[in-house]
């Protein structure tokens, strides 16, 4: 049962608040997204030279990268799973900072490190009502 009201939260909220975590999600996980989708259309030139900190393979990582990035951005944008779906971008994004970028916000890491703070904020938060996670949980 804890699964499911972490999954689907069914506290009462505030229009505005639904709203904010709305236009939230939408907005940063379009921008994500946005980074998928050219990994995806690019993912011949880039398999083989794509980063592997994992040591997965190259093309491994980058395929996870895309779902991260494009897969669950989507999901994230509709309110699906939305809990579930943040922590790959989270990673992803902690990843790219950590690892693509040393850590460091001076080497052009500044933007994954928004947008992994951004999705942790977000886990947090929850989907809101305005939601396919918020219509869900009233039916639980």
């Amino acid at each position: 049962m804890k699964v499911l009201q972490l999954l689907f939260p069914s506290k009462e909220q505030s229009n505005q608040t639904a709203l904010l975590l709305l236009v939230s999600r939408v907005i940063f996980a379009f921008l994500l997204a946005t980074h998928g989708f050219q990994k995806l259309q690019g993912f011949e030139a880039m398999a083989g030279q794509f980063p592997d900190p994992l040591g997965l393979g190259s093309e491994i990582s980058l395929a996870l990268a895309i779902f991260g990035e494009l897969v669950c951005a989507i999901a994230v944008i509709f309110g699906l799973l939305t809990r579930l779906a943040l922590i790959p971008m989270a990673f992803t994004m902690f990843i790219a900072f950590f690892v693509a970028h040393g850590g460091s916000t001076a080497n052009g890491g500044e933007l994954a490190l928004v947008y992994l703070l951004i999705y942790v904020l977000l886990f947090f938060a929850g989907p809101g009502k305005y939601s396919i996670d918020g219509v869900l949980a009233k039916k639980f």
